[in-house]
């Protein structure tokens, strides 16, 4: 089965991406995640990706299809993958087209957290992470259980460097300017767009329902 799960930065993608993998047991796969490796890796493409993300900006697409289809080929997805924030332009969206074809996966199902701008800010200020384990919190709505440490490994948390009200506006702006041909482009496919503004647990409930009938058939033969 092959989930994607998308929406403006901040809207609670990585949340929701967790606890989906965890109970379907598939990997889930950030784009954001991979850039940020790459940057610490030092690699030319990292260096590349970090240097687009701290000006606020979007990397190419050409960038993040190689990225992504790199993972992809891992054997980890054969049985299915959740990708977290991909695809965030038409042409992706075209690109994983073609890759799920040749790899004879099964059309994704789309998953669409609809957060209004104000409350993305808010949001993206509070937000913590674990540096060890990736864990994510929000001072606002999901703060850890002792503040500043992890609940996982009390590792203290830290806000990433690109979680600040300027880059963030920057961030939203260029995300609604590329990303809006994508409603159309699956809006006729298996497309389900899901109010954000809430609890974690009430998203992940009404993801639940919407996921039961394609996890009733994911036992099924791939295409081809």
């Amino acid at each position: 089965m092959v989930i994607l799960l998308f929406g403006p930065p901040g809207c609670g993608k990585g949340t929701q991406a967790v606890s989906m993998a965890r109970s379907m047991g598939v990997p889930s796969i950030s784009t954001g995640e991979i850039f940020r490796a790459e940057c610490k890796a030092g690699t030319k493409i990292g260096k590349l990706a970090c240097e687009i993300l701290r000006s606020g900006g979007l990397v190419s697409d050409e960038i993040v299809n190689q990225m992504v289809a790199g993972r992809l080929s891992q054997d980890d997805c054969r049985n299915g993958f959740i990708l977290d924030g991909y695809p965030r332009t038409k042409a992706q969206a075209e690109f994983l087209d073609r890759l799920l074809e040749e790899q004879r996966l099964p059309a994704p199902t789309v998953i669409y957290l609809d957060v209004p701008d104000s409350v993305l800010v808010a949001r993206i200020t509070s937000r913590r992470q674990c540096p060890t384990c990736s864990a994510i919190y929000n001072l606002l709505h999901q703060p850890p259980r002792h503040a500043g440490v992890c609940d996982n490994d009390g590792t203290p948390l830290i806000q990433r460097e690109d979680d600040n009200e300027q880059t963030i506006l920057a961030r939203l702006k260029a995300y609604h300017e590329a990303t809006g041909p994508l409603v159309d482009f699956y809006a006729t496919r298996d497309f389900h767009r899901i109010e954000g503004d809430r609890t974690p647990a009430e998203i992940h409930a009404e993801i639940e329902q919407v996921l039961e009938p394609a996890l009733a058939h994911a036992g099924e033969p791939r295409r081809g």
